[in-house]
């Protein structure tokens, strides 16, 4: 039962984060924060060693200077770096790469949609203001959303999801 909370409140918190993302194409820092706060316990109360639980923070803290370094070069934003950081904890090294996987695919699938809609679609006064700032030439991208669809698309490969084979 603790796992189903674990992985509601990682994919809340990662639904949250790219709604705002969307919205103001800002990540709160709360919300890495929490991500990654949420991680220990929900781990310990699964039976995780402590050890593991360790390698996990450790991972997320070279993804956070992975991050940086892409902030650094205007790959992506600061809070996309730290949101991508607190969801590389709660990965860990065996479901990463199903979580890259999916997180560059939705990408790059988003960049390409909005190009595409900003030579469709022109700013508007009767749009709401987030959609005028998606549709800004030169403006940035809800990369938090890619994220997410990462992240939604690793919970099975996460260590809190039983195998159903293995159940009693």
């Amino acid at each position: 039962m603790v796992d189903l909370f674990a992985l509601a409140a990682f994919a809340g918190l990662l639904i949250y984060a790219a709604c705002t993302d969307v919205a103001s194409l800002t990540i709160p820092n709360w919300i890495s924060i929490a991500m990654a706060a949420l991680f220990a316990p929900a781990a310990l109360a699964t039976g995780m060693p402590l050890s593991e639980i360790g390698m996990h923070f450790l991972f997320g803290l070279g993804m956070l200077a992975v991050g940086f370094f892409l902030f650094q070069a205007n790959i992506i934003g600061g809070g996309d770096a730290k949101l991508l950081a607190a969801a590389s904890v709660w990965t860990g090294f065996p479901a990463f790469m199903p979580f890259m996987f999916w997180t560059a695919l939705a990408g790059g699938v988003l960049a390409v949609l909005l190009l595409a809609a900003r030579r469709v679609f022109k700013q508007a006064e009767a749009n709401p203001p987030f959609v005028n700032r998606l549709l800004k030439h030169q403006g940035g991208v809800p990369y938090g959303v890619a994220i997410m669809t990462g992240g939604l698309m690793a919970l099975p490969a996460l260590p809190f999801v039983l195998d159903p084979l293995t159940l009693p």
